[in-house]
């Protein structure tokens, strides 16, 4: 159902690879939602992926930009407002990238040169997106700004190894621009705090199948889906939410909050 929430609000979506990412679940609903953007990622995660098929479905131009070069968004920035005609409204930071555990490296035995890698994809390249914003004065005031992070930042996760560090400085990021970008005009930045997601990213993960379950059964909502995720990115792209800036906002179904669940007891008494 579309409530015109983002009706003439123009946009950047970084990271869509497929259906099942989130910032696909995204694009369609921004879609849905009345607004105009234009749709960016790496030319190499483009090649892998099926970026121009969503960029039909959106009527959407794509931008080729990696997002760790700061040549390159200021080509994307300069280039969106020219196609969208204006300033911009909204952007999402979908990106995640760690060399360390594509090559299955543990957190004792990480690749320090792939490590760096994995906080300049994963959490400076957010940092450098609102430095070229803020210099181009790309943001309309009262825009919204988000990435997507995960409760590792603040918890033990062993399999998420650096990825943990770079969503701790992303979400540190995320409040320290989003205090300069607030006082400057307006804009809020936000990070949402997925539940485990079944996307290609996520899935690449070590031991992903078994602390999936472990959410879905510590949740007393369960696992928030990637589509739900949209709609809550939706929302703080809208004007409802125009006070909410420089929060990491847990979307997982109660996850946070829990000590201990009914169902997980039950599933450790039957183990044992």
């Amino acid at each position: 159902m579309s409530y015109n929430l983002l009706k003439g609000k123009k946009g950047i979506i970084f990271g869509a690879l497929d259906e099942k990412s989130i910032a696909w679940k995204v694009a369609m609903r921004a879609k849905e939602e009345g607004a105009e953007f234009v749709l960016t990622n790496a030319p190499l995660a483009m090649r892998m992926g099926e970026i121009n098929k969503l960029a039909e479905a959106c009527n959407a131009q794509v931008i080729p930009a990696d997002a760790t070069s700061v040549e390159d968004l200021e080509n994307l920035f300069t280039k969106a407002q020219e196609i969208l005609g204006g300033k911009i409204d909204f952007v999402l930071h979908s990106i995640g990238m760690s060399p360390n555990i594509r090559k299955g490296k543990s957190y004792g035995d990480l690749n320090y040169d792939w490590f760096l890698k994995t906080l300049d994809i994963s959490a400076l390249s957010f940092h450098k997106v609102m430095h070229v914003a803020e210099k181009q004065n790309a943001m309309n005031e009262w825009g919204s700004i988000v990435a997507l992070s995960y409760i590792a930042a603040q918890r033990v996760f062993p399999d998420y190894t650096d990825m943990s560090q770079a969503k701790a400085v992303l979400e540190s990021i995320a409040r320290n621009y989003g205090y300069r970008l607030g006082k400057l005009n307006k804009v809020r930045v936000n990070t949402v705090s997925q539940s485990p997601t079944k996307t290609t990213a996520g899935t690449g993960v070590g031991g992903f199948d078994a602390f999936y379950d472990y959410a879905d059964k510590m949740s007393p909502l369960g696992n928030a889906s990637a589509e739900s995720c949209a709609d809550y990115c939706i929302s703080l792209f809208s004007d409802l939410t125009r006070m909410v800036t420089m929060q990491n906002l847990m979307h997982d179904g109660g996850f946070s909050t829990m000590g201990i669940s009914e169902d997980v007891v039950e599933m450790i008494n039957k183990q044992s």
